[in-house]
């Protein structure tokens, strides 16, 4: 029988008691009771004590004696629960002596008295058996454990999503904060709406993703162009993934993506005019960024990224101050991308600032740096987008909704690591240096980021486990129409259909709503979701310019002479003659200018800042500094599985908090005192009140 169970806090004041509440088509395996988690504190480790569940999705550890104070039901705590495919390595001690890294096929000659679990998103579970007399359950849930590691990954991805059969009461739609999944034509309509780009459409050329299977149903395009001309451009594009909008400046200019050009075909007069018309997006001036030059490729990422893990993880026992840890950590390169990243994103949001123009940026086939990029020259120009509603939003648009092929880069199932490479996670690196040198700048904050990074990992919502919308509609339909019956006319809406079987209508049960990231309620309680707000959060207004890309009658794209295409390459911009640099890929140094530096030097940076125009201050732009000290390890994330550095010190005592604000206040009040010497005495007198008074709270 399924048993319910409340979520828990990890806290050393618990009272009543828990149970694990099952998931649907979830079997409880194994069980151990009396068993103690670890979680290391700055002043040591802390022991909580409950019950080990092993089932064939997870493992599920629920305290013995949950807080009064968390209410909240969550299906799957990510606090406590690893999901089974999310496992990497199962380390079983015995004593001080015994220590071995157990697999399926592993003849386990002892028992266990700890079971180190280490999993994806450089995490570790720390578990101390009892040894009063129950000795034979740590054998036990050891073993289920790894034998149902071994049978959960080809399980879990033929159930698509295990949390989509969940009565969902908020029908897939986040319930803190409001996210567009830019999965319907509304979603687009309202952001164009959002940013005035009234030049803009939104087109269904795509709706029943025949035209690009990896595109979404719905792209924007200039209203001038016509779909019958733009479904003759995408044969010419790699992936047929065309030149698209992404975002509007304030200023007048726009923000394109596209894949490189297919050097298989010769696009006729009609054809090219038609591409001319999507590039340029209505202004005579067009910038191509080549993100291939520059920036680390994926497999560059990738070697970075397990350099990064097997330093983080396999040697947790030097010391972050160490010398050579630290030139260890250098030789990753990890850092490296990230500043490129970020320098690159910067060079990019001063581009859009500067004039009206479009800045298409351009990537073999538009999946992968593309929308780290696109991303991170929002986040850099957009308020909006710093809030949490704005950036979970920008996650669907410019990652789930684009097609970034999670399941090849995350590879939550462990099918290949060929094509694997975290490059969704080195955006969430940018975003955490972002948030270290603007702090009040967003609404979110590190553990935000830290539940979003866990999330990428988890197969038990459908946000990142699939390649794109295509993928979600036909995994869908597999679960929910007969194998008889096959749809007709592209992808079906209809939730409810009469379908012939055994010579008898019947009506299907409703589709089923798969979960998304954005529900944290299902994943996190509510004291968990409130460290997501930032506090010092300052709410900053876009503003809004009477500005909506649309050129003039004097530079209207039917004059080519006054059309011009720029490349942007290794700090060049290269004029080039239109289409010239989506055929060959080549930057020509004729005509060459040099673009503004941005040198890795702190004084040549700020230089650099001193001579952007005031529009951009305008807008809000954020600015990094990409030099050395500025660009930072994540520590909180990456060293989760050095006992030293997992977390902070626990909640304090009462007695600690009243002392700590006691101290405070005697600050405060010497603060007062220090600052009213330069004050006429009636205002000295009243700030000296002012402090006695807030004393007195001690």
């Amino acid at each position: 029988m399924p048993r319910s169970s409340k979520s828990q806090r990890i806290s050393k004041y618990m009272a009543g008691s828990a149970a694990l509440k099952c998931l649907p088509g979830e079997t409880i395996q194994e069980e151990a009771i009396r068993v103690k988690k670890c979680v290391h504190y700055n002043d040591g480790p802390h022991y909580i004590l409950g019950t080990l569940y092993c089932t064939n999705y997870r493992t599920a550890f629920r305290t013995e004696h949950p807080d009064k104070d968390s209410a909240d039901e969550v299906l799957f705590d990510n606090d406590n629960d690893i999901a089974l495919p999310c496992v990497d390595r199962i380390v079983a001690v015995a004593g001080q002596t015994k220590m071995k890294a157990v697999t399926a096929q592993s003849n386990l000659k002892f028992i266990p008295e700890d079971l180190l679990i280490y999993f994806k998103g450089f995490r570790l579970m720390h578990f101390q058996f009892s040894n009063e007399g129950l000795q034979p359950q740590a054998y036990k849930i050891t073993k289920a454990i790894l034998q149902y590691q071994q049978k959960s990954c080809p399980t879990m991805k033929k159930r698509n999503t295990v949390l989509q059969n969940v009565d969902n009461k908020q029908d897939g739609s986040p319930v803190d904060f409001p996210t567009q999944l830019f999965e319907s034509y509304s979603d687009w309509e309202n952001e164009i709406d959002r940013l005035r780009a009234s030049a803009w459409r939104v087109s269904p050329v795509n709706e029943r993703c025949d035209t690009s299977t990896s595109l979404s149903k719905y792209i924007v395009v200039p209203c001038k162009l016509l779909d019958n001309d733009l479904k003759k451009t995408f044969a010419h594009f790699n992936q047929r993934r065309v030149p698209r909008w992404s975002w509007h400046h304030p200023g007048g200019s726009d923000l394109l993506r596209s894949a490189g050009f297919e050097t298989n075909t010769e696009p006729d007069k009609e054809n090219m005019r038609s591409i001319r018309s999507l590039l340029f997006a209505n202004h005579s001036q067009c910038v191509i960024v080549d993100t291939s030059d520059e920036l680390p490729s994926v497999s560059d990422i990738q070697l970075a990224y397990g350099k990064l893990r097997t330093l983080c993880i396999n040697d947790p026992s030097v010391m972050v101050s160490d010398e050579k840890w630290l030139s260890n950590m250098e030789g990753t390169r990890w850092l490296d991308h990230v500043r490129l990243c970020l320098k690159k994103s910067s060079e990019i949001s001063i581009f859009l600032g500067e004039g009206k123009r479009s800045v298409v940026l351009q990537e073999s086939e538009d999946r992968d740096l593309n929308c780290l990029l696109a991303s991170l020259v929002q986040v850099m120009s957009d308020p909006f987008v710093r809030t949490i509603s704005g950036f979970q939003s920008l996650v669907q648009k410019e990652w789930v909704s684009a097609g970034h092929p999670f399941l090849q880069r995350i590879n939550p199932f462990k099918e290949t690591d060929k094509d694997e490479s975290p490059v969704f996670v080195l955006f969430l690196d940018c975003i955490w240096q972002l948030i270290q040198q603007f702090p009040s700048a967003f609404e979110f904050t590190e553990s935000y980021l830290l539940a979003l990074h866990d999330s990428t990992f988890s197969p038990f919502c459908s946000s990142f486990m699939r390649n794109c919308q295509w993928e979600r509609i036909r995994g869908c339909q597999r679960q929910f129409y007969s194998q008889t019956y096959t749809p007709l006319n592209g992808w079906r809406d209809i939730v409810r259909d009469r379908i012939l079987l055994n010579g008898d209508y019947t009506v299907e049960e409703e589709k089923p709503t798969p979960v998304t990231a954005w529900q944290w309620d299902l994943f996190y309680d509510r004291l968990r979701r409130q460290q997501f707000r930032n506090p010092i959060y300052q709410h900053k207004e876009q503003p809004m310019q009477n500005s909506n890309g649309i050129v003039d009658k004097a530079s209207k794209l039917d004059a080519p002479s006054q059309c011009q295409m720029y490349r942007l390459s290794r700090g060049s911009l290269v004029l080039q003659s239109p289409l010239l640099s989506l055929k060959n890929g080549t930057v020509s140094k004729k005509g060459a200018r040099r673009s503004q530096s941005l040198e890795n030097l702190l004084d040549e940076e700020r230089q650099f800042r001193a001579n952007v125009s005031p529009q951009h201050s305008s807008t809000d732009l954020l600015q990094p500094l990409c030099v050395g000290p500025w660009v930072r390890l994540w520590k909180r994330c990456y060293l989760r599985c050095a006992t030293e550095l997992q977390l902070d010190l626990p909640p304090p005592s009462a007695a600690a908090l009243a002392k700590e604000l006691k101290s405070l206040l005697e600050k405060l009040k010497n603060f007062h005192i220090t600052n009213s010497q330069e004050l006429n005495p009636s205002l000295t007198n009243q700030t000296a009140g002012n402090s006695f008074s807030l004393s007195s709270y001690g």
